[in-house]
């Protein structure tokens, strides 16, 4: 990166850091709500030590390191909020996700890929974040405040590092999806204002192997890989951000 790309970069990172810590200052109550959920999964239960997480996988990068791509997903999980970790994608969907890369791309994924998420609220499953949000008004009211903050984010990352945006989980992006709110923001704020719509692209979550399925289902006969990411990529954006 440049001086101007790394001064910028480091502006993100602190605004990124900075809204989580607010959020958990705002939300005393979000880590008892949140091991709530927990304790309802019996042998799946397991301590919240992070109720909003900060991706702590940006502060390894450096000013040298060259960065591909903006990746953004759903919401950290049970193994991205323990305290040993506090990095995004790093259960079962971060390693299809980093072996997929590596393989296919050539692209280490915990190097040059800046791993960002739709909210930084913690659920054990992203689907339990409508739980989350029905069981208390101001912890609705800040998962989707999160998510325009995180669309707002994005745009400071991208102004800095100029490079392609991957969103996955595609469906909870629809109309009254999850995700919706970020949609909009989006729509709204980002593409009219700063993020050129044709370097955004929008999969399928690697959760389950939705997004391997999906392009191995669509890949046309001797098609390449970059050629069929992009056409699927470019069919998802133009449909959830039409």
């Amino acid at each position: 990166m440049n001086t101007f790309a790394w001064h910028n970069f480091c502006t993100a990172k602190e605004r990124f850091r900075e809204l989580c810590a607010s959020i958990s200052q705002t939300l005393p109550m979000l880590k008892n709500e949140q091991q709530n959920l927990v304790n309802k999964r019996d042998a799946q239960s397991y301590i919240i030590d992070t109720p909003v997480v900060y991706n702590t996988a940006i502060d390894s990068i450096t000013k040298e390191d060259t960065i591909c791509l903006i990746l953004v997903a759903d919401n950290p999980g049970r193994k991205e909020q323990s305290a040993m970790e506090q990095r995004y994608l790093v259960g079962p969907s971060g390693k299809i996700a980093a072996n997929f890369f590596e393989k296919e791309l050539g692209i280490d994924f915990r190097k040059n890929v800046v791993i960002l998420n739709k909210t930084p609220i913690h659920t054990p499953r992203t689907a339990e974040l409508r739980i989350l949000g029905g069981a208390n008004s101001q912890i609705h009211a800040a998962i989707v405040s999160s998510q325009k903050q995180m669309a707002a984010l994005l745009v400071e990352f991208y102004n800095a590092l100029k490079v392609p945006i991957w969103i996955i989980g595609y469906s909870e992006m629809k109309k009254k999806g999850i995700f919706e709110a970020y949609t909009n923001e989006l729509k709204n704020y980002a593409i009219k204002n700063s993020i050129d719509k044709n370097d955004v692209y929008i999969y399928r979550h690697f959760s389950m192997n939705q997004f391997t399925i999906d392009l191995n289902h669509q890949k046309l006969q001797n098609e390449s890989i970059k050629n069929t990411l992009a056409r699927i990529g470019t069919v998802y954006r133009n449909r959830i951000l039409k």
